[in-house]
């Protein structure tokens, strides 16, 4: 069923409660009547309340009506604030490279304003020291203090070991700061009109070392992953020895 209002002759009913351009209330009137003004004012008839009666309608532009309805829901949905709980992994003996890695991303999801959800994963006869665990969570979370909070204090959940930590910064702030920082850099890039060719080229130099820097960072991330898969390799070889 289509959620359009009704307007101009698509109404079809005999009388209406007549709302002006400005707001004003004209009364009850014929349709026909009601047709007529829209006429002479160069507007839509638009049915605002079709459930009353009679129904109300009101004289309006109905396709400037439309577009700025849509904008503002664009402009509400942009400013809407999504409660996001992003996940850390993190093993009880992570080596030092490891662990600054683990928190920097930590430090980027509060700084977006997010939730980050930390798990301590106990295995093999680390099961009997949750202490490290316990230890590691609180060092954690003393790095990070000045952009967030321990949320849900570390609890133990089966082999695992488990605390939640709240950005300072409100969802909406982060996003509103992001949004002013893309204006700025837009408005940087607009400064480079009118530049000669030799600074163009050499913009072009700094920003190819700039991807590749980029390109490290993310080799950087993706390492203790597969330091992380051998480590498990090794102890779960280790174990089968051991059994």
């Amino acid at each position: 069923m289509s959620t359009e209002p009704r307007i101009n002759d698509r109404i079809r009913v005999p009388e209406v409660r007549l709302v002006g351009p400005s707001g004003e209330q004209v009364g009850i009137v014929p349709l026909a009547k009601a047709l007529e003004l829209a006429q002479e004012y160069d507007l839509d008839l638009v049915e605002v309340a079709a459930t009353a009666r009679p129904p109300v309608c009101k004289l309006m532009d109905y396709g400037k009506f439309k577009y700025e309805s849509a904008m503002k829901a664009r402009e509400a949905r942009k400013n809407q604030a999504h409660t996001v709980i992003k996940e850390m992994k993190l093993r009880p003996k992570i080596d030092p490279h490891d662990y600054d890695t683990k928190k920097g991303h930590v430090v980027r999801f509060l700084k977006q304003g997010d939730k980050v959800k930390i798990t301590i994963m106990f295995r093999g006869r680390e099961q009997s020291r949750p202490e490290l665990g316990f230890r590691l969570l609180q060092r954690l979370a003393e790095d990070v203090q000045d952009l967030g909070f321990v949320e849900s204090n570390p609890k133990q959940d089966g082999r695992n070991m488990i605390m939640v930590l709240g950005p300072h910064k409100k969802k909406t702030e982060a996003m509103a700061e992001a949004r002013e920082a893309q204006a700025a850099r837009k408005a940087a890039l607009g400064g480079r009109v009118g530049r000669t060719a030799t600074d163009e080229a050499t913009e072009v130099d700094d920003e190819a070392g700039e991807v590749t820097e980029v390109d490290e960072v993310v080799e950087a991330e993706e390492q203790p992953q597969a330091d992380a898969a051998e480590e498990t390799s090794t102890e779960g070889g280790s174990e089968a020895a051991a059994g």
